[in-house]
């Protein structure tokens, strides 16, 4: 007779690594398909409208397929939306700036910034809120009130360092401060696990930063030194990334506790 033998300690971590990975990638679900939308339609010649201008129709119905399908339900629509506007109002800000820039032409076009770069922002929105469900995710310790000021300061400070001293230094200490203690749980494969929600947010930065090269490569904006070339984006993006990533947090945090009725 033959018996099925337990995993062993390193199988079972292996396991685990796996079905953590495929999770995130199932979160990841909404920004996978905008940047496979956004490289397919660097393939087509000829079209009949702007680029830019067809991928804000992409995006459109990228986000109804994902609410008609349950994928995402009302409350996450409703983040990825404030999302897209609260990015779409720091696109203004950076391309009229000169920080990056859209190229192409295109009709839905506002001071530089087509509408399409919206659901870059919505597309991270969608991954938290995503991630939060699949992950049955539960804050320990987090301080709602005080983490939102800081993440308010520090969306506001990427817009102010232009004219005023840069202060994402001592954001990131406060930040650092107002989640000391604080700590994500999540499932993976049946079995809770903890880790320091800071340590999240470095985490998540530093794959959005991966992600932003890939954006970048494939034409979804450009940088001032890869109008003649693609080149890597420059390694603070990392950092700046997992400062705004607070932003977005905070957000659906606030989605979550008004449908739990926590506080």
């Amino acid at each position: 007779m033959v018996t099925a033998s337990t995993p062993g300690p390193l199988a079972a971590s292996v396991r685990q690594l796996l079905d953590f990975a495929w999770t995130q990638t199932r979160s990841c679900a909404f920004a996978i398909a905008l940047m496979a939308g956004v490289a397919a339609s660097t393939l087509l010649p000829g079209l009949p409208v702007a680029r830019y201008d067809l991928l804000v129709v992409y995006g459109v119905l990228l986000t109804l397929l994902f609410w008609m399908r349950g994928w995402e339900n009302g409350r996450d629509i409703a983040v990825i939306a404030v999302c897209h506007v609260i990015g779409l109002a720091f696109e203004l800000v950076k391309v009229s700036l000169g920080s990056w820039s859209y190229p192409e032409p295109a009709v839905l076009k506002f001071a530089g910034v087509p509408l399409y770069g919206g659901f870059l922002y919505a597309a991270v929105g969608s991954y938290v809120c995503r991630a939060w469900r699949l992950f049955d995710l539960e804050l320990v310790r987090y301080r709602p009130r005080s983490t939102a000021v800081v993440a308010a300061a520090i969306y506001v400070n990427f817009f102010s360092h232009h004219w005023l001293p840069d202060a994402r230094w001592v954001l990131a200490a406060l930040l650092l401060a107002v989640t000391a203690g604080s700590s994500v749980r999540f499932t993976v494969r049946g079995v809770r696990m903890r880790m320091p929600l800071a340590l999240s947010f470095v985490l998540i930065g530093f794959f959005l930063w991966i992600a932003e090269n890939l954006a970048t490569y494939v034409g979804a904006w450009r940088y001032p030194y890869q109008l003649d070339g693609w080149q890597p984006v420059g390694v603070e993006k990392f950092g700046a990334w997992s400062l705004l990533i607070s932003v977005t947090f905070v957000l659906a945090a606030v989605a979550r506790s008004r449908r739990t009725g926590t506080e």
